[in-house]
């Protein structure tokens, strides 16, 4: 006589449930991980930013005949509404990381991560547009800061200021990775909800 393969005391529904948490499972630990990884450096990457200052003499000719004045010149991180722009948007990234990762392990204990998944992955979705827009115009900024502009007579400021230049593309680069990592979130979310909806 052939047994029967379904559980005592489940229902196929309640089968399929199970199997569907089985196999998000793996998925929610990766995603966790990720978005604690897309925490720290969002946190770091705005910390480094927002430190980011420097001072140096610089000449200043006042007058031909005389030899040029040496004045001391501070390059900060607030001088620039890009900078400004980064460092508010890796803040609020960082807190929606910590609010997400908290969200997303109370759902994961009580095995209701349904609810929340679709404006997560929503949420995740804004987070990569806020990262990028932030790290473009950080970098459309530092470039000039690094090569100048011709057209509109800038000077580069990166051979007077290079730890401060410096300090700029390591939080940038650290932002990138970040909005990178926020990009991999929504792959997984989708790949999530595309598992469930069978």
């Amino acid at each position: 006589m052939e047994t029967s393969r379904v559980k005592p005391g489940l229902n196929g529904v309640e089968g399929q449930k199970e199997a569907t948490q089985a196999a998000g499972k793996p998925l929610g630990l990766v995603g966790e991980a990720l978005r604690a990884f897309a925490l720290a450096l969002t946190l770091v990457a705005a910390v480094v930013m927002g430190l980011d200052k420097q001072t140096t003499t610089v000449p200043f000719q006042v007058v031909p005949t005389l030899p040029p004045l040496q004045v001391a010149v501070t390059a900060k991180w607030s001088h620039s509404s890009a900078f400004k722009y980064f460092v508010v948007a890796n803040a609020l990234v960082c807190i929606y990381s910590a609010l997400s990762l908290l969200a997303s392990l109370l759902t994961s204990a009580r095995k209701k991560n349904l609810s929340l998944a679709v404006p997560i992955a929503i949420g995740d979705l804004v987070m990569v547009a806020v990262l990028f827009s932030s790290i473009g115009a950080s970098m459309d900024f530092g470039l000039i800061g690094m090569h100048g502009n011709s057209h509109l007579r800038w000077n580069k400021v990166c051979n007077v200021y290079g730890k401060f230049c410096e300090k700029v593309i390591v939080a940038v680069a650290l932002s990138s990775v970040g909005a990178l990592v926020f990009f991999g979130l929504v792959v997984l979310s989708i790949i999530s909800l595309h598992k469930r909806s069978k």
